[in-house]
C-alpha cells in the first residue's frame, strides 16, 4: 500500500518513517521545509503547507495514499492558547482538506488520525468510551477534528497516546527522558511533580498498533498508551534507575511549583484493554521502554 505520514519531521513521524520503510508499504512523507529524516529511511518526502487547501490537493492528487497517518498539529497546550486562531487552523482546518481531498480525488483512502488524551478533563485512565470533556483549547481542537473525521465518510481510525518517548537522532527534540539523563549526568539536580499521572507510550509500541490497525483494516478510537501509571517524579527515578544515574538528584516537588497559564488533567493516561484484546498490542513496561530508549 502507499501510506501517507504527515508531520513527518516531527518525533512520532520519523519514527513510523522508520518503521514502516522496513515493510512492505511504500512510505511518502510531508511535512513543513526541508527534510529532516535520516537518509538511511527509504521514502519519498513531499514538502507542504497543510494549512494551505491547493497544496493539499496536490500532495494527495500526486500520492494517491492507501493510508494517511496524519501526525502533523500545534500541540502545545500554552501556544493553542495564545494563538487560537493559528490553532483551529493547524488542527481542524488542515484535517478539513485532507479529508476534502481524499474525498474528492481518493475516496477509498483510510485515514489514521493521532489524536490524544488531552480530549478528556479530569479522572483518567480514560477508556474509548468514555466523554470527552478537554481542559484546554489543545484538545478542544483535537476534539474537533475527531468529529470531522467521524463524519467525514472515510474509513477511518483515531489513535490516541500519552507521552510519547523513545530514542533520539539528530534532528529530533530530546524527550523529557533525555531532560533527565541529561542533567543527572552533568550533575545538576532537578525538580520533578509528585501528583500528576500519565501512562507513558513507548514510540514504537504505537509504531506496532497502528501497522495492525492498518493490516487488519480496523476502524474506530484506539488507545495506544502505556501500560504503568506513573507520575513525572516516578517516570524520571525510574529513568535514573535504568541509565545507573543518581536519583537522589531528583527533588519530588507538586505542580504549584511551575505555575502553568493553561488547565491541564492531573490524573491522564489512558486504558488500552480494547487494543489489547482487538490489536493484540502489548506495550513494554516503562523501565524496559528507558533502555530501549537509549541503546
Amino acid at each position: 500500500m502507499n501510506i501517507l505520514i504527515t508531520g513527518a519531521n516531527g518525533f512520532l513521524g520519523q519514527h513510523l518513517t522508520a518503521y514502516f520503510s522496513a515493510t512492505k508499504h511504500a512510505v511518502f512523507t510531508s511535512s513543513r521545509g526541508e527534510c529532516r529524516i535520516p537518509e538511511k529511511y527509504t521514502h519519498q518526502y513531499f514538502p507542504a503547507e497543510l494549512t494551505a487547501p491547493e497544496q493539499v490537493r496536490s500532495l494527495i492528487k500526486t500520492v494517491q495514499p492507501d493510508v494517511i497517518i496524519h501526525t502533523a498539529a500545534m500541540s502545545k497546550p500554552d501556544e493553542c492558547n495564545e494563538y487560537k486562531e493559528r490553532c483551529l487552523l493547524h488542527n481542524v482546518e488542515s484535517v478539513r482538506y485532507l479529508l476534502a481531498s481524499c474525498k474528492d480525488d481518493n475516496p477509498n483512502t483510510s485515514f489514521l488520525f493521532t489524536s490524544t488524551d488531552y480530549i478528556f478533563g479530569e479522572n483518567g485512565p480514560h477508556s474509548e468510551e468514555d466523554i470527552p470533556n478537554p481542559l484546554n483549547f489543545y484538545g478542544e481542537s483535537k476534539l474537533m477534528a475527531e468529529q470531522l473525521i467521524k463524519g467525514s465518510g472515510l474509513s477511518f481510525a483515531i489513535i490516541r497516546p500519552v507521552f510519547i518517548y523513545g530514542p533520539v537522532w539528530d534532528g529530533l527534540r530530546p524527550s523529557f527522558l533525555h531532560w533527565v539523563k541529561n542533567n543527572l549526568e552533568a550533575g545538576k539536580s532537578i525538580k520533578v511533580v509528585t501528583d500528576q499521572s500519565r501512562t507513558p507510550t513507548y514510540v514504537y509500541d504505537i509504531c506496532n498498533g497502528m501497522d495492525a490497525i492498518i493490516n487488519d483494516k480496523k476502524v474506530g478510537a484506539f488507545h495506544l498508551a502505556g501500560k504503568d501509571i506513573l507520575s513525572p517524579y516516578q517516570m524520571a527515578v525510574k529513568t535514573a534507575q535504568a541509565l545507573h544515574l543518581d536519583e537522589t538528584l531528583i527533588q519530588p516537588v507538586t505542580s504549584d511549583t511551575f505555575p502553568e497559564p493553561v488547565k491541564r488533567a492531573k490524573h491522564s493516561g489512558l486504558k488500552i484493554y480494547k487494543a489489547m484484546a482487538e490489536l493484540n498490542y502489548n506495550p513494554v513496561s516503562f523501565e524496559a521502554g528507558v533502555k530501549l530508549s537509549f541503546p
